[in-house]
């Protein structure tokens, strides 16, 4: 055994979520890496997503609306997905995609900051889709667009900002932007603050209400191991409820639903947040996932993940050959999310390889390898031979 081996068995001995693993349906001989974009399945969600489908579709059929709370089901999810991101109970509903709640986030706080303010400041390295809709949530709204780094915000708005969309992290690169200082600095311009959670909710602390933010919005199919295609989440901070002007209102987020009246009124807290009828299939199994959560602390998952990040970077600096790759994740913990990008000339024939022979990761073209690292289920063994394996690949 090699002295890294020797290292990540006595880690893993030590690992106070490592009972987690069980939870989880994973393969015999595979180093699943890339639960930054598809989460594992945890055990249990078959069992009961066959109740949901056989009693309660199969033989309730619409009884199940209120008998089994179908239709309370996107405030009762997100008050579970709340504490996760730091939000306190009645702040979060889930439904819709994390694009149309992108839309709904940053058309209701260009609504909340008022006419006078004619900019949207957005993160210049943001994931595409929520630069696409930055866009058009310009022109419907009449603003102007205004891209920035995420460094760079604080310096960018200014009297004229109604709003700034921004990444918590990367997902290129895993860097971890510092959303307290950023909302902060948006504040003092009197603008408001709307982040994307995508790639940190389930994989670090991010505090929603103690840094202040506005509104949120982010998916479940990633750390949070909701499933493929999982309803995202709407954060809209408890302050902003009454007035937040949802540019979808949709008959879910009406004050009396089944008034079925010609004219809107909008329901009361994150309900607004709603618009046509939910997902309960895909909403039941997440919530169903989110069961492995239970009595976990965030603390404990961010201090594993960065230990497992550390562990790979150490790991890939000791076997793979001088030169192969180069490190784009940033080395300080502060500045780093729960993936390790490496650039590589042969990305693509490298990651192909790679899944080939049991490791699974993916990559952003042209030339980065992403390893995300869910501390639910990556152990530090799967670590030590993820670098092992793409050192034999590299050499």
């Amino acid at each position: 055994m090699s002295d890294l081996a020797a290292k990540a068995a006595s880690l893993d001995a030590r690992d106070p979520l490592a009972k987690h693993r069980e939870l989880f349906a994973l393969d015999d001989g595979v180093v699943y890496l890339d639960g930054n974009s598809l989460g594992a399945l945890p055990r249990h969600v078959p069992g009961r997503m066959a109740d949901v489908i056989t009693r309660e579709w199969g033989e309730l059929r619409i009884r199940s609306w209120d008998e089994s709370g179908w239709w309370t089901a996107p405030e009762r999810i997100g008050d579970r997905i709340a504490p996760l991101v730091g939000a306190a109970p009645g702040q979060v509903v889930v439904g819709d995609s994390t694009s149309v709640n992108v839309f709904k986030a940053l058309v209701g706080a260009v609504r909340l900051a008022g006419d006078d303010r004619d900019e949207i400041v957005v993160d210049a390295t943001t994931f595409p889709t929520d630069g696409y809709i930055a866009e058009s949530a310009a022109r419907l709204t009449g603003r102007r667009l205004v891209a920035a780094a995420p460094g760079d915000v604080a310096g960018t708005v200014g009297p004229r900002t109604a709003a700034a969309l921004v990444n918590h992290v990367d997902y290129r690169t895993g860097r971890l932007h510092d959303l307290p200082g950023i909302t902060a600095a948006v504040h003092a311009a009197g603008a408001l603050a709307v982040w994307d959670l995508c790639h940190s909710a389930g994989a670090l602390p991010v505090g929603l209400d103690a840094h202040g933010v506005d509104l949120a919005v982010g998916c479940t199919y990633k750390y949070l191991n909701g499933g493929p295609g999982a309803p995202a989440y709407l954060y809209v901070a408890e302050r902003h409820q009454a007035r937040f002007d949802s540019p979808l209102p949709g008959w879910n987020s009406h004050a009396d639903p089944f008034a079925m009246t010609p004219g809107y009124a909008a329901a009361e807290g994150a309900v607004r947040g709603r618009v046509g009828t939910p997902d309960i299939l895909s909403m039941l199994a997440l919530e169903a996932a989110l069961d492995v959560w239970d009595g976990v602390p965030i603390e404990a998952v961010r201090a594993k993940s960065l230990a497992l990040t550390d562990f790979f970077l150490e790991c890939v600096r000791t076997y793979v050959p001088e030169g192969r790759v180069t490190p784009v994740t940033p080395g300080a913990h502060h500045e780093r999310g729960s993936q390790v990008a490496l650039s590589c000339p042969e990305a693509s024939a490298v990651m192909k390889e790679l899944i080939a022979r049991g490791v699974v990761g993916d990559l952003r073209r042209p030339d980065v390898l992403r390893f995300g690292f869910t501390p639910l289920y990556v152990s530090f063994a799967d670590t030590e031979r993820a670098a092992r394996v793409l050192a034999e690949v590299l050499g």
